[in-house]
């Protein structure tokens, strides 16, 4: 998700990394100013930016982990912007959400996502249709929420967004709801009408927070309207929208400093699933290259039951995982959202996700063709890989539409990712794989790798 701005940081990295003189520093600083420009970061910020990380390592010293200290310090302070990280509940329920935003900006679709979101933390979530100015919008949240399986509350007997919401709030208390999310109406610029709507809005609702959707994709304007929104309504958190379609991403590192108000989820993909928290110090650790394990396992946990995991491994272990257990594995990581996403959280994998970034679980040829191969076995060969015999392979080919060479490549790969997963499911397994993807990066490994 963060491919151009990572790429920022550790081109300036390599350029300090085995030197440790004024050069060397200068060298490193131009290398990571001229980046960050390219990437879209404001101006301003990348010179604050670059002046801090100077003022510290001349204090520190020149050197490769002093450098790399004084960049961790100097996000933090620029991402650290006080206020709410992620998602807080209200003390009592049901805690209520403005949704807010210019049409166009991806709100409804953010709605969906963060609904989503919600309901796999196994909250009871309420999505409120209140934006009555375009015509698409009630529909297109209808079909969101039928797809996520969300309740939503609409109101055709009447146009006026107040009484949706007045109406909305009572049946959500009454129902017992964890969390109401008001999709608001937007317009394609902003005016005293949208502004004026959302302030009778806003007193009609009390919410706990607002969120104002804003799309990356517009750079620099996002930065504008966010600050509009924020002295017109008051805004408690920005959530950024298209973030995979934004090649390069700067708009993430100085909104929350530039706006003075935290950034709290970004958008990074067109599924549901793809809405992932910003945490600062997370963050930061996948702009250096070192990933973010502890936001993999809660997205993991919240998809993998641990009781599941546990058998899985058992059955890894003893060599005795079968092609049952790896479709439903498969159907596990379509629900994580992309692949390039689930990479860059993995230490010194974060390079590997440019090269499968249009990787899709639910559309690949490829598993959709191992999916068919499943489909025409027997129950008894699903379960007992070992049985799949020439004879066998020829009547599974013919039933799936497959050569038999297909068939005979795609059983050996499964054998292999079958060996791979026990090696790696020993009390030994981190290391060897660390081991592995050192080997994989060079003599040097990937950069940002623990050694």
């Amino acid at each position: 998700m963060f491919d151009t701005l990572t790429d920022s940081f550790t081109s300036a990295i390599k350029k300090i990394r085995f030197h440790d003189d004024d050069k060397a520093l200068s060298k490193a600083l131009s290398e990571l100013k001229k980046n960050l420009l390219k990437a879209d970061v404001n101006h301003k910020v990348v010179k604050e930016l670059i002046e801090s990380v100077q003022t510290s390592i001349k204090e520190k010293g020149i050197g490769k982990d002093q450098f790399l200290e004084a960049l961790r310090e100097t996000l933090t302070n620029l991402l650290e912007v006080g206020g709410n990280r992620g998602f807080v509940f209200a003390p009592n329920p049901p805690t209520v959400i403005l949704m807010t935003g210019l049409q166009g900006s991806g709100k409804t679709t953010t709605t969906g996502k963060l609904a989503l979101y919600l309901k796999n933390k196994q909250k009871k979530v309420l999505v409120v249709a209140a934006d009555l100015q375009r015509l698409a919008a009630v529909e297109q949240l209808r079909q969101i929420t039928t797809q996520i399986e969300v309740e939503l509350y609409e109101d055709e007997s009447t146009k006026n967004p107040i009484e949706v919401v007045e109406s909305a709030l009572k049946y959500a208390k009454s129902k017992i709801y964890d969390v109401v999310l008001i999709d608001t109406a937007g317009r394609l610029a902003i005016d005293e009408e949208l502004m004026s709507e959302l302030k009778e809005v806003k007193k009609v609702a009390s919410p706990d927070e607002i969120f104002y959707v804003a799309d990356s994709l517009t750079g620099q304007d996002a930065v504008r309207t966010a600050t509009t929104f924020k002295e017109e309504i008051g805004i408690d958190g920005v959530v950024l929208s298209k973030y995979d379609g934004d090649a390069k991403g700067g708009v993430a590192l100085g909104i929350s400093s530039q706006v003075a108000v935290p950034l709290r989820f970004i958008g990074a993909g067109e599924k549901m699933q793809d809405l992932e928290v910003f945490l600062p110090e997370r963050v930061i650790n996948r702009l250096m290259g070192f990933g973010d394990i502890e936001g993999l396992a809660e997205k993991t946990a919240n998809i993998i039951d641990e009781k599941d995991a546990k058998r899985l491994t058992k059955k890894i272990q003893k060599g005795k995982f079968n092609f049952n257990d790896f479709i439903e594995q498969m159907e596990s990581m379509k629900k994580m959202g992309s692949m390039s996403s689930i990479m860059g959280m993995i230490p010194g994998m974060g390079n590997m996700s440019k090269a499968i970034k249009d990787f899709d679980f639910e559309n690949s040829s490829e598993l959709k063709n191992i999916k068919a191969m499943v489909s025409s076995m027997t129950l008894k060969e699903r379960e007992d890989p070992d049985l799949l015999n020439n004879s066998r392979k020829a009547r599974i080919a013919k039933g799936c539409g497959l050569e038999i060479v297909e068939i005979n490549r795609m059983i050996k790969q499964f054998k292999n990712a079958g060996k791979m997963a026990k090696k790696f499911s020993g009390k030994n397994g981190m290391k060897q794989l660390q081991s592995l993807m050192g080997q994989m990066g060079g003599a040097g490994g990937f950069p940002g790798m623990p050694r």
